[in-house]
């Protein structure tokens, strides 16, 4: 199957991990952004339990997405300065374990809106974090999500011309319209900074269901995409309660497919 279209293994939570990976191994898929949900699932034993599965359906895992999301306003990114330098062990050891499940991509939210940094000190801190990862041979990529400052194109475009050539972007196109623009409002500034996409569709009723179920066109994302050379994956993002069976997503992936 083609390794450029993947899936998230999101998409079946509240499975556990480790179940959510198995299910898309049987599914057929082979390039997976992989979900971290808790802090036990960084400890060796649990990590090789991932290392089987991975190597049981052939898995090529991409990208890592950590449990800590939720909080890195909190952790990473307040005026509090000591819970920053209390939780970059934390980090580190994410970043060690995403490069043990052979995945280069590393998935940041970032600071929510408004924060209580100033900008320069958000850029001081994430490059920082890039450093972190570089030791692991992991890019730290901050994803475009709503309510975060990193909803923006322009907040991202001020990112990358602070932190420089390092700077890497996760794609998020629900996440995109969620906050008000278009994907390509943020390809126009970014360009080859972006490292990787997660798609899902949309509908009038619904902002997230499986791809071309929706008015989303696929197509045209993949023309521009293709303009500013992007050869990364595309990851179906999905929640478990946007679509009704497994099918729906491996539909979707097949015909994927034929346009990628």
């Amino acid at each position: 199957m083609n390794n450029r279209i993947g899936v998230s293994s999101a998409c079946f939570y509240p499975l556990e991990t480790e179940k959510a990976l198995e299910t898309a191994g049987k599914c057929g898929f082979q390039t997976v952004e992989l979900f971290l949900n808790s802090h036990s699932e960084l400890e060796d034993s649990f990590v090789d339990e991932l290392i089987a599965i991975k190597e049981k359906y052939n898995h090529n895992i991409i990208s890592v997405h950590p449990f800590a999301s939720f909080a890195e306003s909190f952790y990473l990114f307040s005026n509090y300065e000591r819970r920053y330098t209390d939780i970059l062990p934390l980090y580190d050891r994410l970043f060690e374990v995403t490069a043990r499940l052979g995945a280069d991509i590393f998935v940041f939210h970032g600071a929510k809106i408004p924060g209580s940094i100033s900008d320069e000190e958000y850029c001081k801190r994430f490059a920082h974090l890039i450093e972190m990862g570089k030791k692991y041979g992991v890019r730290v990529c901050q994803e475009n999500v709503v309510h975060h400052r990193s909803e923006s194109p322009a907040y991202l475009k001020m990112m990358k011309e602070s932190i420089g050539e390092d700077f890497s972007v996760v794609l998020d196109i629900k996440q995109a319209h969620r906050a008000g623009y278009t994907p390509y409002e943020f390809i126009d500034v970014l360009g080859e900074s972006i490292v990787h996409v997660h798609i899902s569709d949309r509908n009038d009723e619904k902002d997230c269901i499986p791809p071309l179920t929706g008015e989303f066109d696929f197509p045209m994302l993949f023309r521009e995409m293709d303009k500013i050379g992007y050869n990364g994956k595309y990851i179906i993002e999905l929640y478990y309660w946007s679509y009704e069976d497994k099918a729906e997503i491996i539909s979707a992936y097949n015909k994927l497919n034929k346009m990628v």
